[in-house]
């Protein structure tokens, strides 16, 4: 629960704040990297907030959620894979979940399309999916100043963005609308898709658990994915999934090491981040704003 620290609201746990699920409207699943990866729980805390500033309610497992063992199944460890995940369905059926909210695209294809085998059945969605939701319903309200410059400090600040389709998200679930809605819903803000996008979208290199190996053969996978997200000219790179910040993350520092591209050029953010920016200037008191226009409902 560390990534939840500092936060102005608390953020309940089952079993300590609250009995069980029946009190809230989502199960929070943090996983893994939300929960200890630095980069991660920026967007874990961007979700957290946006959800609270919506007046949707929600609790997490916090010391009860273990590994959903995505990367054990893939790497062939399909015995640490069935362990984890009757360890998940049992404490996920102990609290009563049926609503679950993820921001990691390996989480939410393991808890949606491969838990049921072992019994557990769950409405999962993604947060990008939950968010455009929100934001569609006039829940969620992203702006901006006239005349707001570009920068580093403010993620939803830069003027073009290129959104890369997570693996598990877009060509595994088929889910591409709501992530570049979100995008399109925030003002002052355009998109520049990459060549390879959309259901031929390219690896961000941590697929498949490729994650825990090294590439000693050819171009590294997250440095030619970065260099076509620079090639775009775009001053930020979206994201909706952890792995994918991670590699893309480190892809953009590999560019800026061979001086291919200047440092603080080009920041990678979740989509929430971007999001949370833009909602937060409406909040501001006194801030003079344009709303965004109202997004395209997903077919």
């Amino acid at each position: 629960m560390d990534w939840a620290k500092g936060l102005p609201f608390d953020v309940p746990v089952v079993g300590a704040d609250i009995e069980d699920l029946a009190e809230v409207d989502y199960l929070f699943w943090v996983g893994c990297a939300g929960a200890f990866e630095d980069r991660a729980k920026r967007t874990s805390r961007a979700v957290a907030e946006l959800l609270h500033t919506a007046g949707v309610t929600y609790a997490v497992l916090g010391d009860g959620e273990a590994c959903t063992g995505d990367s054990a199944r893939r790497a062939g460890n399909e015995f640490l894979f069935q362990m984890l995940a009757q360890q998940n369905v049992e404490v996920l059926k102990e609290v009563g979940a049926t609503k679950i909210v993820v921001t990691c695209a390996h989480c939410f294809n393991t808890l949606k399309n491969e838990y049921p085998q072992l019994g557990g059945h769950y409405e999962v969605l993604h947060h990008t999916q939950l968010l455009n939701r929100l934001v569609r319903e006039g829940r969620l309200t992203p702006v901006s100043r006239p005349g707001e410059s570009g920068g580093t400090k403010d993620a939803s600040t830069a003027p073009t963005v290129t959104y890369h389709d997570p693996c598990y998200l877009g060509r595994h679930n088929h889910v591409y609308a709501p992530p570049r809605e979100l995008l399109g819903a925030l003002p002052g803000v355009s998109l520049s898709e990459m060549p390879r996008h959309g259901e031929k979208s390219f690896c961000c290199g941590a697929g498949g658990a490729r994650m825990w190996m090294e590439e000693r053969l050819g171009t590294r996978i997250n440095v030619n994915r970065a260099t076509e997200a620079v090639g775009t000219g775009a001053a930020r790179i979206a994201v909706g999934c952890p792995f994918c910040k991670v590699m893309l993350s480190d892809g953009v520092n590999k560019l800026v090491e061979e001086s291919k591209v200047a440092e603080g050029a080009v920041e990678v953010v979740d989509v929430a981040q971007m999001l949370l920016a833009a909602v937060r200037r409406g909040q501001e008191p006194g801030a003079a704003t344009t709303e965004a226009p109202a997004p395209v409902p997903a077919s």
